[in-house]
C-alpha cells in the first residue's frame, strides 16, 4: 500500500515541477529588473517542504541462524520515498527544523505484520529535528544546510522486525524562488543528505523467531519537491522622512520653506535628498517654494530621501522614504467623511473591516483615526480592522475621524453588532455492554468469564476517556425480589439474618473487578439499581459534562456501606455416596 501511495505522490510532484518549469525558465530568461531582488524583499518566517525522496542505504546486518552460523544481509536502495519538513526562522538566516521521512521498498507486501519479505524490506521511517541555516542570496536562489537528530524506525533486510534506533542527518540543498502566489512558492531543486541510523534487532536466531543482528546504516538521501513560504521576517527598520512647510498659509509672493527630517538613517551609508513641487528649488534637508506665479489654491511639496551604497541608494524597499508638505494661498473648506462596517454582525472574537471615505474640497492630505466603544480597532488609513475580543455582545459604536493638514476635522459613525455563538451540544450518557448473571444458578451474583470480557472492554473505554465516569446499574428478577423482600421482613425480627441484595451485589461485584483487576480508580465508578426484571447489570459511560440522572431515569444508588464485594469461591464438592459392601456369605 505504501508503495502505491508514494508512487502517486512522486507522480504528483513530477507533474508540479514540469508545470512550474515554464515560469522558472521565463524568470531566468527575463532581463534583470532594476530594484531589489525577491530574496532581498521577501524573508519567510516558515518554510514547509514536501517532495519525493530517494534513499541509498549502505549497511549489513549479520543475522544469527539456527545452526549457529551468521549470515550477512545488506540493504538495497529505496527509490519510493517521501520527505516532509517544516522550519521556523528566528531571523533571515537561522531557524529550527522538524523533518519526517518515509522510504518503503517498492516490491514489499505487508499483510497484518511488520515483518517484511526476504531481502525486500529495506524500509525506513525517520523523525528528526535540528538547526537550519539559509542564505538569501541576491537573485532567486536560496542555498541551505541543516543538521538534525532524531529517531528511525528501521526494517531489517532478512525478516527482522521494525525497530527504533537513533538517527543523525546532515546535508543541504538549494531552492529556486518563484514569483508564483506572491512569492510564497519555491522549488527545491535538490536536497542531499547523509544519514546515519542504528538498530539492534536482538540476539535471537532465525528460524524459529524473527532474526536478530545489528544494523549500522550509512545512507545518502536525495530529495526534490516544493516549498511553501508562510509568514514574514521584518526587514531592518525602514528610514522615515517627515517634512513641514513654514508657514503653511501664505499670500501669493510670500516664500515658504520646506524642512525635511529623516529618521533611522545608517551613518555608514550614502544619503541623497530630492524635492518636487510647483516652484520648488533646493537640495539636502531644505527646499524653498516661490509662490509669486502661483494661483490661489492648495499646493504640496514632495520630498524623498534614499540611502545605501554610493551609486546604489534606494535599491531596497526600506532604503527609501517620502514625505509631503502642503500649503495654501487661501482658506479651504473642512473635509467630509463617511463610515461603514463589513460585516456589520460578528461573533465574539470576530473582526470587521471598517472603511472610511474622506473628501477634502481642496484635496488636502488627510489623516484617519478610529475609536470604538468596546473591543479594539487599529488602522490609520482609509481602512481599519475592528476586533471584538473582550467586548460584550450587543451593538458597538465605531467612530471614524478624518483631519487635514490645516487641523480641520470631521467624524462619522457606524455600528457593529456582536452576537453570541450557539451553545455547544450537550454530551449524554452512553449504554455499553451488559452483564448476564443467569447462567450460574448456584452463584447468581458472580462475575463469570463472559462478564469479565464485557468489563475488560468497559475498562478500555475508561482508560481511553480519562475524564469520563461509569455507572453500573444492577437488576434482579421477580423471584429474587421476593426472596430479598422475605429476608428483609425476617431481618426486622432477627437482626442477624443476612439479606441478599441481588441487584446491588451484581453492580458492586462488577465494580470490584474493574478496580482490583483493571486498575480503574474507584471514584470514577458509581453503582445503582433499577426495578427491571432481569438477572443482569447494565454499564453506562458518562462523558464529562453529561448528566446521568437526566439521561437514565428510574435508578437508585446502591448502598456500598452495606453491600460489600463478594470473595470469589469455587463451588463445594458434591457429596459422594460410599461404595456398597461386596455381596457374599460371611
Amino acid at each position: 500500500m505504501y508503495a502505491h501511495v508514494f508512487k502517486a505522490v512522486s507522480r504528483l510532484f513530477a507533474v508540479a515541477i514540469v508545470a512550474l518549469a515554464p515560469a522558472v525558465l521565463a524568470a531566468q530568461a527575463a532581463p534583470a529588473a532594476q530594484g531589489p531582488t525577491p530574496n532581498q524583499q521577501y524573508a519567510s518566517r516558515w518554510d514547509i517542504f514536501a517532495g519525493y525522496s530517494y534513499l541509498s542505504p549502505h549497511g549489513t546486518v549479520n543475522t544469527p541462524e539456527a545452526n549457529g552460523t551468521t549470515l550477512p544481509f545488506s540493504y538495497d536502495a529505496v527509490n519510493v520515498g517521501g520527505l516532509f519538513s517544516g522550519a521556523r526562522f528566528f531571523n533571515r538566516n537561522v531557524g529550527l527544523q522538524v523533518e519526517f521521512g518515509e522510504h518503503e521498498y517498492g516490491s514489499q507486501s505487508k499483510q497484518n505484520t511488520n515483518i517484511g519479505t526476504h531481502g525486500n524490506d529495506d524500509g525506513f521511517i525517520t523523525i528528526a529535528g535540528g538547526i537550519i541555516f539559509r542564505y538569501l542570496a541576491p537573485g532567486n536562489i536560496t542555498p541551505f544546510i541543516h543538521a538534525l537528530v532524531g529517531g528511525a524506525l528501521i526494517n531489517g533486510p532478512d525478516f527482522q522486525k521494525n525497530t527504533w534506533g537513533p538517527d543523525l542527518t546532515a546535508g543541504g540543498g538549494m531552492d529556486y524562488e518563484t514569483p508564483l502566489f506572491n512569492h510564497h512558492l519555491a522549488i527545491r531543486l535538490f536536497q542531499t543528505d547523509y544519514e546515519y541510523m542504528h538498530a539492534d534487532f536482538g540476539p535471537q536466531p532465525y528460524p524459529p523467531g524473527p532474526p536478530g543482528g545489528r544494523a549500522n546504516v550509512n545512507a545518502v538521501r536525495l530529495s526534490a519537491g516544493i516549498v511553501i513560504h508562510a509568514g514574514s521576517i521584518a526587514p531592518p527598520p525602514p528610514i522615515t522622512f517627515a517634512c513641514t512647510a513654514s508657514p503653511t498659509s501664505v499670500f501669493p509672493g510670500e516664500p515658504i520653506t520646506i524642512t525635511g527630517s529623516a529618521g533611522n538613517l545608517n551613518p555608514k551609508e550614502s544619503v541623497i535628498y530630492s524635492w518636487s513641487g510647483n516652484g520648488v528649488t533646493g537640495s539636502e534637508t531644505t527646499a524653498t517654494v516661490a509662490t509669486t506665479d502661483l494661483a490661489p489654491g492648495s499646493y504640496s511639496v514632495q520630498g524623498t530621501v534614499k540611502e545605501g551604497k554610493k551609486g546604489k541608494e534606494g535599491l531596497k524597499p526600506w532604503e527609501t522614504a517620502s514625505c509631503s508638505a502642503s500649503y495654501t494661498v487661501k482658506e479651504f473648506e473642512p473635509p467630509t467623511i463617511s463610515c461603514s462596517a463589513d460585516p456589520s454582525t460578528i461573533q465574539p472574537g470576530g473582526t470587521s473591516s471598517i472603511t472610511a471615505t474622506g473628501v477634502s474640497p481642496q484635496n488636502r492630505p488627510l489623516t484617519y483615526s478610529y475609536s470604538a466603544t468596546g473591543g479594539s480597532i487599529s488602522g490609520t488609513g482609509t481602512t481599519a480592522e475592528y476586533s471584538s475580543a473582550g467586548a460584550p455582545t450587543g451593538a458597538v459604536g465605531i467612530t471614524c475621524n478624518v483631519s487635514d493638514d490645516k487641523g480641520h476635522t470631521a467624524t462619522a459613525n457606524t455600528t457593529v453588532t456582536i452576537v453570541a455563538p450557539p451553545p455547544p451540544p450537550q454530551p449524554h450518557a452512553q449504554a455499553l455492554c451488559s452483564l448476564s448473571f443467569s447462567t450460574d444458578k448456584r452463584r447468581p451474583t458472580r462475575v463469570d468469564n463472559e462478564a469479565k470480557a464485557c468489563l475488560d472492554q468497559v475498562a478500555l473505554d475508561l482508560k481511553q476517556q480519562a475524564d469520563a465516569k461509569l455507572v453500573i446499574v444492577g437488576q434482579s428478577d421477580a423471584q429474587e425480589k421476593q426472596i430479598e423482600q422475605r429476608e428483609e421482613t425476617r431481618q426486622q425480627r432477627h437482626p442477624r439474618v443476612h439479606v441478599e441484595h441481588y441487584a446491588g451485589q451484581r453492580a458492586v461485584n462488577a465494580k470490584d473487578y474493574l478496580v482490583t483487576q483493571q486498575g480503574i480508580d474507584a471514584s470514577r465508578i458509581s453503582v445503582a439499581t433499577n426495578p427491571d426484571d432481569a438477572q443482569a447489570a447494565q454499564n453506562y459511560l458518562v462523558p464529562a459534562g453529561a448528566n446521568f440522572e437526566s439521561d437514565v431515569s428510574g435508578t437508585t444508588p446502591a448502598d456500598e456501606s452495606t453491600i460489600k464485594p463478594e470473595v470469589r469461591r469455587p463451588l463445594p464438592m458434591r457429596h459422594r455416596r460410599a461404595p456398597a459392601a461386596p455381596s457374599g456369605n460371611h
